[in-house]
C-alpha cells in the first residue's frame, strides 16, 4: 500500500524559541528551571568548567571568569536562544554591582540577544515591586552571604535579617523543611521581601505556600532569573500564585 503523508494530520509545529542557561558544573535542578517555562520555550543549557573546590569565595569568583563565561554563552548560541541566562547567584554577586554589570555586558559581546545575571534579576525583581528591605537565606558560609548583603547595599536594598546554612557542597541536597525553617527563622516584621539564594536550592513547590504563611513577596534565585529572562522575550514565566509572577507582566509590545 502506498503511503499517503496526508493521512496524518497534526498541528502545526510553534515556532522554535528558546533560552540559553548559563549554569555552573555542579547545577543539579534543570527540572525545576523547566517548571517556570512556558510550554512553547525551550531551555538550552551548558555548564561552566569543573572547579575543584568547595563553594567559597574562591569558586564563585572563579565561575564568574569572563573568559570562560563568554565561551559558555558562545557555546549556546547555535541553537540561537532569544535570550540568554547566567544562572548562578554567587558568581555574579560576589565582584560587586560593578561587577555583575560587567559580566552581564561580557555574555552580550560574546553575542547573546539579552543577558540576564541571577543577581541581576533580583534587583530587577526588587525594582519592580518596589522593595527596599529583605531577609535573605542562603546556602553559604558566612563569607559568600557577606558579598551578597554587600552587593544588595550597593543597589540600594537594605538587608534587613540574613542566615547562612554553612554548606561548602551538596546544595541541590538540601530539601523543603530545611528552607521553610529557614524563611521563618529570618522573617522580620521590617522585611519587605525574603529571598532565597542560590540555583543550587529547590524552591518551586514552597514559594506560593511560604508567601501565603508570611504575607509578602518570596523570591527564589531560580524564579528570579527566569522571570528576568523570560520578560526580555516579552513572555510571562510560568508559576500559579507567585507573587512575582502575577506582577511580573510581560513588557508591551
Amino acid at each position: 500500500m502506498a503511503f499517503d503523508p496526508k493521512l496524518i494530520v497534526g498541528p502545526e509545529l510553534p515556532a522554535q524559541r528558546g533560552i540559553g542557561v548559563v549554569a555552573p558544573f555542579d547545577f543539579a535542578l534543570d527540572r525545576e528551571l523547566w517548571r517556570w517555562t512556558p510550554d512553547d520555550v525551550s531551555l538550552f543549557m551548558t555548564r561552566l568548567p569543573y572547579v575543584p573546590v568547595p563553594v567559597t569565595v574562591e569558586m564563585a569568583s572563579a565561575l564568574s571568569d569572563h573568559s570562560i563565561v563568554r565561551q559558555a554563552t558562545r557555546d549556546v548560541l547555535a541553537p540561537e536562544p532569544l535570550a540568554v541566562a547566567y544562572a548562578c547567584a554567587s558568581g555574579s554577586f560576589i565582584r560587586g554591582a560593578e561587577g555583575e554589570r560587567e559580566l552581564q555586558q561580557a555574555m552580550l559581546k560574546a553575542g547573546a540577544p539579552s543577558a540576564t545575571t541571577t543577581s541581576g534579576a533580583l534587583v530587577e525583581s526588587l525594582s519592580l515591586l518596589g522593595i527596599g528591605r529583605i531577609a535573605v537565606v542562603t546556602p553559604y558560609i558566612d563569607s559568600v552571604t557577606d558579598r551578597l548583603v554587600s552587593f544588595l547595599g550597593a543597589h540600594g536594598v537594605a538587608v534587613v535579617s540574613s542566615v547562612g546554612m554553612g554548606l561548602l557542597n551538596h546544595i541541590w541536597k538540601v530539601g523543603y523543611q530545611e528552607v521553610v525553617n529557614a524563611v521563618s527563622a529570618v522573617d522580620r516584621p521590617e522585611a519587605e521581601a525574603v529571598f532565597i539564594s542560590c540555583t543550587n536550592v529547590p524552591t518551586y513547590d514552597i514559594i506560593a505556600p511560604l508567601e501565603r504563611m508570611i504575607g509578602k513577596p518570596v523570591l527564589t534565585a531560580n524564579q528570579v532569573t527566569m522571570c528576568s529572562a523570560l520578560r526580555a522575550m516579552g513572555l510571562q514565566a510560568a508559576g500559579e500564585g507567585q507573587w512575582l509572577v502575577q506582577v511580573s507582566q510581560a513588557p508591551a509590545a
